[in-house]
Order: structure tokens, then sequence, then C-alpha cells
């Protein structure tokens, strides 16, 4: 679905479950940070009134999942640390041109959150079918569900708002971007890490 050209080694979740805390702590701040993405897109582009109800929901949402993770935190006598740079999603947003079109600038807005999106889904999709904690399973199934969803609605609009644009060729550098970036993660206790 997502043409991911990585995939998650399950490996990984050898590592998550070492520390159920951080990969809680950092998860809980990339809601956030999603949160924040949605409500920039509504500040910059005010008036795309589709978009911005859209992302209004959005936030609402991933503000929602930053409180189910603080409680999966909470429930396992952890306390929610201090915010995690996400290189990941630093080296993402290098990516978007700079100095373009509003054009542009929203469709790589747009794909931007929608690469965020779908490597979040397939790294809960991980997580979901190989870690041990059964409660973990569960929750995050149901965000891999979610994040699927988010990640179909950026797509969508990124095609809705393009008039010079062809979003097929740009999400396939995307994509051709992230598979490079992403050989220098996976090896830590983080989502994106």
């Amino acid at each position: 679905m997502f043409r991911l050209k990585l995939p998650t080694d399950p490996r990984w979740v050898n590592i998550v479950e070492k520390n159920i805390e951080e990969i809680l702590t950092d998860h809980a701040y990339c809601e956030q940070k999603a949160a924040t993405n949605a409500i920039t897109i509504v500040v910059k582009f005010p008036e795309k009134t589709e978009l911005v109800n859209a992302m209004l929901e959005l936030a609402q949402e991933e503000l929602g999942h930053f409180k189910q993770v603080h409680d999966k935190l909470v429930e396992r006598g952890f306390v929610l640390g201090r915010e995690r740079k996400d290189e990941y999603v630093n080296l993402l947003y290098e990516f978007q041109r700079k100095g373009m079109s509003r054009e542009i600038h929203l469709i790589d807005r747009l794909l931007f959150g929608a690469m965020i999106e779908a490597r979040s889904c397939e790294r809960f999709k991980v997580l979901s079918e190989n870690i041990n904690d059964k409660d973990l399973q569960q929750f995050y199934k149901m965000l891999m569900i979610s994040e699927a969803n988010h990640y179909t609605m950026f797509i969508s609009f990124a095609r809705k708002y393009a008039e010079n644009e062809n979003v097929e060729e740009r999400w396939q550098q995307w994509l051709d971007y992230e598979g490079e970036i992403i050989k220098g993660f996976g090896l830590k206790e983080t989502i994106h890490g």
C-alpha cells in the first residue's frame, strides 16, 4: 500500500522491548508533533476550507492518541520524559522544497505528512505482530489502522490540490529519499529510530 522501499526488520521489536518507557515516551511526542503539523497546515493554508476542517479533526485525534500513549506510560508506573529530537522527521523535513510556489509548498507539506504516517503505520504493524506485551499488541494494531487512514487522507489532499505538480512522480521521489535515510534507522527504541 505505501510502497516503502525498506521494511522494518522485526528484530527491531527486541530493542523496543528492552525499554518500553522510552518507546512510549517517544511515541507520545510523535503524536504531539503530528497534531502540531496539522495545525501548521491550517495556519499556512487557511483558505482551503476542506483541508482546514480535516486538519482540525486530525489534530484532535492526534492529541487523543497522545493522551492514550500517556495513559499507557502512567499505567506502567512511568512518567512522560522530556521531548526527544526525531532525526528521521528532521531529515524528511529537509527534503521539502523551499522557495517554491504555495502549491508546491502545500503538496510537499502533505507528502511530508503522508510519509511520516506511512512509516509510523508500518512500525505499528511490526509492533502489533511481534511485541510480547498483549496490551501493546492490541494498542498498536488499533493505531496502525488510524495511521493508514491518515496516510490516505494526506495523499488524497495532495492529489486534490495539485494543479501543476505530478503528485505520483513527487511521491516516488519521497519514497526513494525515505528509502535511503531509513537505512540509518531501526536501531533504537523509538518509533522512527
